[in-house]
C-alpha cells in the first residue's frame, strides 16, 4: 500500500521516472486500474451532481475511457507516429496512462464550491500534461511534439466513439 500511494504523489508531481518504472512493471496494472478509480471517484464526489447512480456510471465511463485511450495511444505511437526506438505494448500504455489520470484525485475538493472550477481546471491540465508525459516515456520518444500529436489523435478519435455511442444510445433525450 505504501508504494502505491508512493506512486500516486509522485505521478501527481508529474515524476517522469515513475511512467518508466510503471511501464516496466508488470505488476502495476492492478495499481493502474486502482488509480483511474479513485480519479472517477474523485470526480463524482468533487461535482455537484449527487447519487450512487451518477458515480458508478461516472467509474464506468472513466474505465472504458482508459481502456479505449491506451489502445488507441498504443496504435498512433507505435503504428501511425512510431520513432525508431518505440516498443511498447497495451498494457504498457494501461499502466502509464492508469497513472497518468493521479492528478484528477485534486478534484475531490470541488466539494468546496467555491474553488471547484480552479481545482477541475487544475486537475484537467494536470492530467493531460501526465499523459504526454507517460505517452513520451511508455513509446520511448525524443519528442515531446510526437507525444503530444499521439495524445490530440487519441482524444479526437476517442470523442467521436463516445459522440457515436451516445447517439446510439439515444443521447441527447429529445424533450
Amino acid at each position: 500500500m505504501e508504494q502505491f500511494a508512493n506512486r500516486i504523489l509522485r505521478a501527481m508531481i508529474l515524476d517522469t521516472s515513475l511512467y518508466e518504472e510503471v511501464e516496466a512493471d508488470k505488476e502495476a496494472l492492478g495499481q493502474a486500474l486502482g488509480v483511474v478509480i479513485l480519479s472517477s471517484l474523485a470526480a463524482g464526489l468533487g461535482s455537484p451532481t449527487q447519487g450512487i447512480g451518477i458515480l458508478v456510471a461516472g467509474v464506468i465511463l472513466a474505465l472504458t475511457s482508459w481502456f479505449i485511450w491506451a489502445y488507441l495511444t498504443y496504435w498512433i505511437g507505435t503504428k501511425i507516429l512510431p520513432e525508431s526506438q518505440t516498443r511498447s505494448d497495451p498494457k504498457e500504455l494501461l499502466r502509464v496512462l492508469g497513472f497518468a489520470s493521479a492528478p484528477g484525485l485534486i478534484r475531490i475538493l470541488g466539494i468546496f464550491p467555491g474553488i471547484r472550477i480552479p481545482v477541475f481546471i487544475a486537475a484537467t491540465i494536470g492530467m493531460i500534461i501526465a499523459m504526454i508525459i507517460a505517452i513520451k516515456q511508455a513509446l520511448d520518444y525524443t519528442s515531446t511534439r510526437r507525444a503530444v500529436a499521439v495524445c490530440f489523435i487519441a482524444w479526437f478519435i476517442q470523442v467521436i466513439i463516445f459522440a457515436f455511442i451516445f447517439i446510439l444510445m439515444g443521447y441527447p433525450k429529445k424533450v
